[in-house]
């Protein structure tokens, strides 16, 4: 298998299993109808582990765009091969959601607001507000990145994580989505966010309503940034 079809599987296995406990808690009749905030970071945490399992002796397992430019600012992953990578998670998670449509396609008939159907495939902002959304997305996936890249970075082959390093990485998804998850919902993943969304606005879902394009960059140039932000102080401070 490719790296690049790595990437497509593990992030599509992501983003189904990620964006289907949101479907299972926000759905109308589902067995997990409102079962909360904590379920879904939970399902999060862990959809990451299986994601990135799957793969990690595939392609690594970044399964995240910030992830990639990060290790490619830090110096632990080939510039020349991020484009490929960062277009099987595209791809992979654009799958995801629409695996996630099917396996729940008589609730989307059922639920009557089609903010919560939205939600279901792509984040929003608890509170609108341009410059503090930013903000949120910088800074969780600066812990993300800066996490990964202390918790595998000084012994990480070409970017690609050891299946040891996943399982606290999987912990640091799942802290993030319950500390500094309630103001935009935690993408921190372009390609989470993204693809997803690009899906609701192509998918015959009934009542779907507006894919909110006003906000769709935030959670792809937020992540950009923050991951950039701790790749560069990881190596500033000597790759520990």
């Amino acid at each position: 298998m490719s790296p690049f079809l790595g990437e497509v599987i593990g992030t599509m296995l992501l983003v189904l299993l990620g964006d289907g406990v949101v479907a299972n808690v926000v759905l109308t009749r589902t067995k997990g109808n409102s079962s909360g905030w904590i379920v879904i970071t939970t399902a999060w945490a862990l959809a990451v582990f299986v994601g990135a399992y799957s793969v990690a002796a595939v392609s690594g397992a970044h399964l995240n765009p910030a992830v990639t430019i990060g290790l490619v600012v830090a110096g632990k992953f080939d510039a020349a091969s991020a484009p490929i990578y960062i277009a099987g998670q595209f791809l992979g998670a654009f799958l995801g959601a629409v695996l996630v449509f099917l396996h729940y396609y008589p609730h989307w008939s059922a639920t009557q607001d089609p903010a919560l159907k939205l939600a279901v495939f792509s984040t929003g902002p608890a509170i609108r507000h341009t410059a503090w959304n930013l903000v949120s997305e910088i800074i969780g996936t600066f812990v993300l990145v800066f996490g990964i890249l202390a918790i595998d970075g000084p012994v990480m082959d070409n970017g690609s994580f050891g299946a040891l390093g996943i399982i606290p990485v999987a912990f640091l998804v799942w802290v993030i989505g319950l500390s500094l998850g309630g103001t935009t919902g935690y993408a921190i993943n372009p390609a989470r966010d993204l693809g997803p969304r690009i899906a609701h606005a192509i998918l015959p879902i009934p009542g779907k309503g507006d894919s909110d394009w006003g906000y769709s960059w935030i959670p792809v140039v937020g992540p950009i940034i923050g991951g950039s932000i701790a790749a560069g102080l990881y190596v500033a401070l000597g790759g520990f």
